[in-house]
């Protein structure tokens, strides 16, 4: 592979990308345009790239190594292709006096460049750019090319897949070392000695394109949870999956924290925030760890993972009240998100100021619902002030209540599946009580 083609095959990519997500030129994103994106591709991918990782890409972040694979093939499928190869395959680059010729920029990210233009593209993509005149290296790298395709030949020659595996040959269970809480490590025990000489991975969550590489020759592998959560583990040889198991990380009660990437979360103490029958964190809090609230406020996230018994997303009623004051500079739209986590799924309730309400996204088991063409204003509330949530599903139709007026209701696409926690995703400060489940005369109060 050629990086200085690579990186301009990238770049245009990026541009595609950005206009997608259509929230103005990258040069001006903050923080949270770039979790708007890592959204956005999680929707249409179902692939998650972290916010840091984008950032690199941009250019926010010092970045000095290519993107890997897996997540090249996420960004094309954003930007509407199959996968980085049909995007290359498309798109033909027009190298011009600008382009890159042999490192580039990739000490400081792979945006600005104003230079790549395209020919061929995706469908319904009329762009097209007159071409420049072509010095000579131009030439000499593009006849790199065919000797670059018969070498890509060869090895895939050699990396064919092969009959299924049996997977009785194999063996693969987990240990947690802490019953509850995180952070928390998982060791991981396998036996994929059958695997011979084949590529060895195992998958931490339920994405299978996060899969770590592993000897098959070893017989242990252990990771550390740093977030509470419901995750598909599995052991996969090249793309098979062979074993997976459920591996639940639950939150002990109420946990609160404040997100970094990369790094580990800022954990804080229930004493800390224990409040009543809820959880608060408030800026005197955030003033006691020295967590500046400008002028990016801090990803604030409260959690509580527990077993629920039967309660499943088609039959249950949840309520919760919350609220959020902080509301300054860049928190002037107060936004909050609610997750409800289940096994194989998720529900995701967005609140904000009702100033705000024209960039939301309701999503529920498979079904989305966007601001753009549905009317989403009841998701706007006074923050500073308590606001009630309700959630009602019966026979898989949902109805959601913001202070008891219905604001949206909907059919879930996906099929039932058990529910796990909640997650609160705040951006500054933020307060929760009074939260349960209730699933006929059961109720399930979420406690300490």
């Amino acid at each position: 592979m050629n990086n200085s083609f690579e990186i301009n095959y990238i770049r245009k990519c990026l541009e595609l990308a950005e206009a997608r997500l259509n929230r103005g030129d990258a040069s001006e994103w903050t923080s949270y345009d770039f979790e708007k994106l890592s959204a956005a591709i999680e929707e249409a991918t179902g692939v998650i790239l972290s916010v840091t990782t984008l950032k690199r890409l941009w250019g926010k972040l010092k970045y000095t190594n290519m993107p890997a694979t897996t997540t090249l093939n996420t960004l094309a499928q954003f930007a509407g292709y199959a996968d980085w190869r049909e995007f290359k395959r498309l798109v033909t680059l027009l190298p011009g006096p600008g382009t890159i010729a042999a490192t580039g920029d990739e000490t400081t990210g792979l945006l600005p460049g104003d230079d790549i233009t395209s020919v061929n593209t995706a469908p319904g993509d009329a762009s097209t750019a007159t071409p420049r005149k072509r010095s000579k290296w131009t030439y000499w790298l593009l006849g790199l090319i065919p000797l670059g395709i018969l070498v890509y030949a060869l090895l895939l020659s050699n990396t064919k897949p092969g009959k299924p595996l049996d997977t009785t040959a194999f063996s693969f269970s987990s240990n947690k070392v802490v019953a509850d809480g995180v952070p928390n490590s998982v060791i991981f025990n396998y036996n994929a000695a059958a695997a011979g000489n084949d590529s060895v991975f195992i998958v931490q969550t339920w994405d299978i394109r996060r899969k770590i590489p592993v000897s098959a020759k070893e017989k242990t592998y252990t990771a550390i949870y740093y977030e509470p959560g419901y995750f598909k583990a599995k052991l996969m040889v090249n793309k098979q999956i062979i074993k997976e198991h459920d591996l639940m990380i639950g939150s002990g009660g109420w946990l609160a924290m404040i997100e970094q990437e990369p790094g580990t979360p800022l954990y804080f103490r229930k004493s800390e925030v224990a409040k009543g029958n809820g959880i608060e964190v408030d800026e005197a809090l955030l003033s006691a760890y020295h967590v500046p609230l400008q002028p990016v406020p801090p990803a604030l996230r409260f959690y509580n993972v527990q077993p629920l018994g039967d309660i499943k997303t088609d039959h249950f009623t949840f309520e919760t009240t919350l609220k959020s004051d902080f509301q300054q500079g860049t928190a002037a739209c107060q936004r909050v998100e609610v997750l409800i986590l289940c096994k194989n799924d998720l529900i995701s309730i967005p609140l904000c100021a009702p100033g705000c309400v024209g960039d939301l996204s309701l999503f529920a088991a498979g079904t989305v619902i966007n601001s753009r063409n549905t009317d989403l204003s009841k998701f706007g509330a006074d923050l500073t002030k308590w606001v009630k949530l309700r959630v009602v599903a019966k026979d898989r139709h949902m109805q959601f209540f913001v202070n008891d007026s219905a604001a949206a209701a909907l059919t879930i696409a996906n099929p039932p599946s058990g529910i796990v926690g909640v997650q609160y995703r705040f951006n500054g400060t933020g307060a929760v009580k009074d939260t349960r489940f209730t699933k006929d005369s059961a109720v399930i109060a979420l406690q300490q």
